[in-house]
């Protein structure tokens, strides 16, 4: 006689699908800030209100960035979003040994803040928090990708019995 295999029910909470990015949670890909200003220079002083008066209200709003202000002395202000590691369905990158010194995976954006009203700081971190730290990919010269085959074959004149004369 065949004996019983012990068999367990399979319940309905272990049916649902791992949270993936844009699936059931959206996981941003921005893990640090870094402002960097002077204290003495003039193009510095809009950088500085921004610290002061609404930079408490971004680390509050988003919670899973770690925010690091900096001085620059006698330098123009900037501020650098450090981005996670961006994968694709595609590519699969495997990290042997990082780097504590170096960024999570050396992207990094840099915009300069000098000229820039408390307003149009606020826009340009706002769109650091928004960047997915990808390269821009150009959208123009892309390659027309097809799924079946041309229907006249692809011409070289390679392949030909007599090449093409003038």
């Amino acid at each position: 006689m065949a004996a019983k295999l012990a068999t367990r029910p399979l319940l309905r909470a272990q049916l649902t699908s791992r949270p993936a990015n844009g699936h059931v949670a959206f996981i941003p890909q921005v893990r640090k800030l870094v402002f960097e200003y002077c204290n003495k220079w003039p193009s510095s002083a809009n950088t500085r209100t921004f610290l002061l008066n609404h930079l408490e209200e971004v680390a509050r709003a988003n919670p899973h960035v770690e925010i690091v202000v900096k001085q620059r002395t006698y330098r123009e202000p900037i501020v650098r979003g450090l981005y996670s590691q961006y994968l694709s369905a595609h590519t699969l990158v495997y990290v042997l040994r990082p780097d504590p010194a170096t960024t999570v995976n050396n992207r990094d954006k840099v915009i300069p803040l000098n000229g820039f009203e408390v307003t149009g700081i606020q826009k340009k971190v706002q769109l650091l928090l928004d960047a997915s730290g990808e390269r821009i990919k150009p959208l123009k010269r892309r390659t027309v990708e097809s799924t079946t085959e041309a229907a006249r074959g692809i011409w070289s004149g390679l392949h030909v019995d007599e090449p093409f004369k003038i």
